[in-house]
């Protein structure tokens, strides 16, 4: 992806100058690339007493990607940038992902801003869009951030913590109310984040803690993005929208189904919203069916992916969303940026004139795909490094709890590492082992034992195999008895084979290589 060395940074010309605005970026620590910044400040009209001015300003990327250019054409064919426990595979060259387009303390760059007038409930009153020249005041990272409002701030944070650090979380409080009023799904879903040593093997997987300066972030970017989505419909010109269908009809029932085993009532009449969900969620809180619950209620949601047609965001509970806040690192964001400019006048790389509905509604199936392709490659990683790491650790004992239920067996993800692997249903005793789909369970046809999806169990890790990203377990806990009555559907298990050893990276029944069994996992982004 060559770019032109006739590429230089944004000046002032056709633009409004926010030199003097103090926007910052808070990210990641390891982040490379800053595409989005921040200000808050309180609104001085009269008209909107106890409300805040919200300012959320992007990388500009649309100044240098231009509609059909060479660099257009490798930006839409990689759709996005894919996210390795080691390096990142970017949408866009370097040079404009982590210099001209990235946000850098002290250094002018060009950004499509929002501005945003929010009023003391933390409803959006209304927002302008501008081309802007603008100059980061601080490059800050969530904890760094969280850990100044928390009373510990720093050298870099110190100074920033009365002008721009408060009015950002006084911002934030308000907004959060008209968030909790609208209730989008809340599904409680830790990440683990893979940490590496100098050589590229795993030294440790952590779960980072989840702050208010995430959430702060979140909401902001979330706000972007309607505002962005309203005005190019107001203007009536195309959009890729970030949509998300609501649960068929037979996944809430199955649903249903589900939660009556739980003697949880499942009550969902009229329009099917996301509040209905949270009720469910907000019932196990604490309990020991919260993490198998949170799981069956996220199974039940559909995909969310872009589309020309707007159905809406179903678990954002938004009528309409489009993703603007990420230019560098998703092709979705680019067009919105271009519809914009193109819809306000803000001068070039607008959308051309030729982009319809028709070939909108294919870079949005394109995209899809790529995301998909992007998602299980990164998964796909994860599992090989992590079974790199487990290799030296066979027969170990591991706690772990039961994160798949098929006809083939239990899938384990471990405690410490987040760890998947698969427990073959042959493996599980000698008697016969009963699939209940309604359950989520194997339960063994003689003794009654239940295995169900959610479950705390010790397994003994038996195989692994790192270029598959493959691992095998043995059960040790013993299954609880199951309760009578119940839809079940019987896919008889064959009884172990007990004879001869499984070789390395086979099957021990049929001596083929060791696979990992294809699993549906969804990953949650920065704002849907």
């Amino acid at each position: 992806m060559g770019l032109s060395e006739a590429a230089k940074p944004a000046t002032l010309a056709g633009r409004e100058d926010w030199r003097d605005v103090p926007l910052v970026t808070i990210d990641p620590p390891d982040a490379k690339d800053h595409d989005d910044a921040v200000h808050a400040e309180p609104d001085a009209d009269p008209n909107n007493k106890g409300g805040y001015i919200v300012n959320v300003a992007i990388a500009d990327v649309a100044f240098y990607v231009r509609p059909h250019s060479p660099l257009d054409r490798e930006a839409l064919k990689r759709g996005n940038s894919v996210y390795f426990p080691d390096r990142v595979v970017p949408m866009l060259p370097e040079r404009i992902s982590n210099d001209l387009c990235s946000l850098k303390p002290g250094e002018p760059r060009g950004a499509l801003a929002v501005r945003m007038v929010i009023d003391k409930d933390g409803r959006k009153r209304s927002h302008t869009f501008h081309r802007v020249l603008m100059r980061s005041a601080a490059k800050l990272n969530y904890a760094q951030a969280q850990a100044a409002i928390d009373g510990r701030p720093d050298d870099t944070t110190g100074p920033l913590l009365d002008s721009i650090l408060k009015p950002l979380w006084t911002a934030y409080a308000l907004v959060k109310r008209a968030r909790d009023e609208r209730d989008p799904l809340d599904l409680d879903l830790p990440e683990r984040k893979i940490l590496l040593k100098a050589d590229g093997t795993v030294d440790r997987v952590a779960t980072p803690e989840r702050l208010d300066a995430h959430r702060l972030i979140e909401e902001f970017m979330i706000l972007a993005n309607v505002a962005a989505a309203e005005t190019l419909e107001k203007k009536t010109l195309p959009l890729i929208y970030r949509v998300h269908d609501e649960p068929t009809v037979e996944k809430v029932h199955n649903l249903r189904e589900f939660l009556k085993t739980l003697e949880m009532p499942f009550s969902a009449t009229g329009a099917l919203r996301p509040a209905v969900f949270n009720r469910i969620l907000a019932q196990v809180k604490g309990r020991d069916a919260e993490p198998l619950v949170n799981e069956v209620v996220l199974r039940s949601q559909a995909q969310a992916e872009y589309s020309a047609d707007n159905y809406g965001h179903f678990g954002l509970n938004l009528r309409r969303y489009a993703h603007f806040t990420s230019p560098i690192r998703r092709y979705a964001d680019l067009i919105v940026h271009r519809a914009l400019i193109r819809a306000l006048g803000l001068g070039e790389g607008a959308l051309p004139e030729t982009e319809t509905f028709e070939t909108l509604s294919e870079v949005a199936a394109a995209i899809s795909l790529t995301e998909r392709r992007a998602m299980k490659a990164e998964r796909e990683t994860a599992d090989r490094l992590i079974a790199h790491f487990l290799a030296d650790r066979i027969g170990a004992t591991f706690e772990g709890r039961i994160s798949g239920v098929t006809r083939a067996g239990l899938f384990v993800k471990l405690a410490d590492t987040g760890a998947d692997g698969l427990i073959p249903v042959r493996t599980l005793g000698s008697e016969y082992y009963n699939y209940d789909e309604t359950r989520h369970a194997l339960i063994g046809s003689r003794s009654g034992a239940m295995h169900r999806l959610g479950d705390v169990v010790q397994v003994r890790l038996v195989e692994a195999a790192p270029v598959a990203g493959a691992l095998r377990f043995e059960l040790l806990s013993e299954g609880r008895t199951a309760p009578r009555g119940g839809r079940m559907r019987d896919t008889r298990a064959r009884p172990p084979n007990t004879g001869g050893k499984a070789r390395p990276g086979r099957n021990s029944k049929n001596g083929k290589k060791l696979r990992k069994p294809s699993r549906k996992k969804r990953k949650s982004k920065k704002e849907g």
